[in-house]
């Protein structure tokens, strides 16, 4: 299974959405059919399967390889995919977004399914009700997949604890990133709290945390697992919300734009804010007022935003960071007791996880000489 790790979790994906859809139709055809058939199609057609292989390397790298670890990475794999469907699909109502992996987010495909036969605004609600059905469901069936795995008592005790962690922790900083948008919060500290809980934590830490467990690793290695995912996590998000701004959506799957559009607390904008305040740049600021929150912002004034990103340093402070917190999580995880050859595979996850992907790099910028502690409380630790 380590030649074909993503093949291996599609598998064990496909035989539990198997046995929830056949439950699924004998409770009720309809539900079947425009439910629970759209959970199982949308994380079927998931990305690259990156948390559920945080799980499988972590196991492996802390010695786990007989038959009862592997399968139950691979059932927990399974359920982090699910627990991936809840949370784009709600996030993609809260956010009002359209489109998802370069498709019709769920409930504008639902919406769009049934405009025919009725009016748009109630075609429109009952996508955004089917999308939170849809995200509970693929809750539930999440947590199902975890509480049937086969693990003995003290494993499946550190593995829940970690699940009930991460759920909570995902909820919190939704929260908080919604909260940001209601009042207009510009505070980076407070960015990169609601990034952390949001997603740092969820997309890395959380996983390897669990890979961890299954294997039965020690303490120390468990912490050394724990720090390096909460830095690459963070890491991995701050890239998250400079592809917002800078990315092709060719590339990205998303709208170009749209935490700027929703107001969205980011880091990069919270950034870009104070360095204006403390620049005294008025036009700057002007700018980044004017669109922060504004849905109608023009393609034109995104290009004003993304000039005054890079002339207030607020880019490439960004990506500084990025690059420590990168550095700092290497550093962590090579402090690990792990199995070599599972060791390298994972490390070489972690840095393809926090690196650059589809960004467009204007000519002629400079990078931030400022430096500051590696993952210190204000890069994404506790």
């Amino acid at each position: 299974m380590d030649a074909d790790v993503p093949s291996a979790i599609g598998d064990a994906l496909e035989r539990v959405l198997a046995d929830r859809l056949t439950r699924a139709g004998v409770l009720d055809a309809e539900f079947a059919g425009e439910l629970a058939e759209r959970v199982a199609r949308f994380t079927r057609e998931g990305g690259k399967r990156t948390r559920s292989q945080f799980v499988w390397w972590s196991m492996r790298a802390c010695g786990g390889g007989d038959e009862p670890t592997t399968a139950a990475a691979l059932r927990i794999g399974a359920a982090l995919e699910l627990l991936q469907t809840c949370a784009l699909v709600h996030d993609d109502v809260m956010d009002g977004s359209a489109l998802r992996r370069g498709r019709p987010a769920l409930h504008a495909d639902v919406r769009d399914s049934c405009s025919g036969a009725a009016p748009a605004a109630r075609a429109a609600r009952f996508g955004e009700a089917v999308a939170v059905l849809a995200g509970d469901l693929a809750l539930v069936w999440a947590d199902d997949i975890v509480a049937d795995t086969a693990l003995d008592p003290w494993t499946a005790t550190a593995v829940r604890e970690v699940w009930s962690d991460m759920r909570t922790e995902m909820v919190a900083g939704q929260f908080l990133d919604l909260r940001g948008q209601l009042t207009g919060s510009r505070s980076p500290a407070q960015a990169l709290r609601a990034a952390h809980l949001k997603s740092a934590l969820y997309s890395v830490e959380r996983p390897l945390a669990l890979g961890a467990a299954v294997a039965g690793a020690d303490g120390r290695t468990m912490r050394a697992l724990c720090s390096a995912g909460r830095c690459v996590g963070m890491a991995f998000q701050l890239r998250d919300d400079l592809e917002d701004v800078f990315g092709d959506p060719r590339h990205t799957g998303k709208s170009c734009g749209g935490d700027i559009r929703e107001g969205k607390p980011t880091y990069l904008a919270a950034l870009a804010v104070a360095r204006a305040e403390a620049a005294a740049d008025r036009p700057a600021r002007e700018v980044l007022e004017g669109a922060l929150g504004n849905a109608d912002l023009s393609r034109d004034g995104l290009d004003e935003v993304r000039e005054v990103l890079v002339r207030t340093g607020a880019r490439a402070a960004v990506e500084a960071k990025i690059e420590r917190l990168s550095a700092q999580g290497m550093r962590h995880f090579d402090g690990a007791l792990l199995d070599a050859e599972a060791a390298a595979r994972l490390r070489r996850l972690l840095t393809a996880q926090a690196a650059s992907r589809a960004v467009d790099d204007p000519p002629g910028r400079a990078r931030s000489a400022s430096a500051a502690p590696a993952c210190d409380a204000s890069e994404g630790g506790r």
